[in-house]
């Protein structure tokens, strides 16, 4: 969404202290807290990564006890919201350069 007169805000890859999502609104992308929001968006996507590598074992094994499993299904929500919020961030990125 285009705001009048500069490019639409970006969604940054963390909340506020309250839990609301925070915007960055610049002229261009090169900035240093774009650019730190797209070193912290790399990281997350990465740590999901690597949390689904390491919860894969645990959910494929019928004996695994069940505190664990809500401990990794807890972890794997976390990395989901993440990536979740980095795809939007850019979904929104890319029909403002549209």
């Amino acid at each position: 969404m285009e705001r009048p007169g500069g490019p639409a805000p970006r969604l940054l890859p963390w909340q506020s202290l309250d839990g609301k999502p925070c915007y960055l609104v610049a002229d261009s992308g090169g900035g240093y807290l774009s650019r730190l929001a797209d070193d912290l968006e790399t990281v997350l996507l990465a740590t999901g990564a690597d949390v689904l590598d390491l919860a894969r074992p645990l959910l494929d094994d019928p004996a695994s006890p069940p505190a664990e499993l809500r401990f990794a299904g807890r972890r794997l929500a976390e990395c989901l919201i993440d990536a979740l919020r980095v795809a939007e961030s850019r979904g929104m990125r890319l029909t403002g350069a549209e």
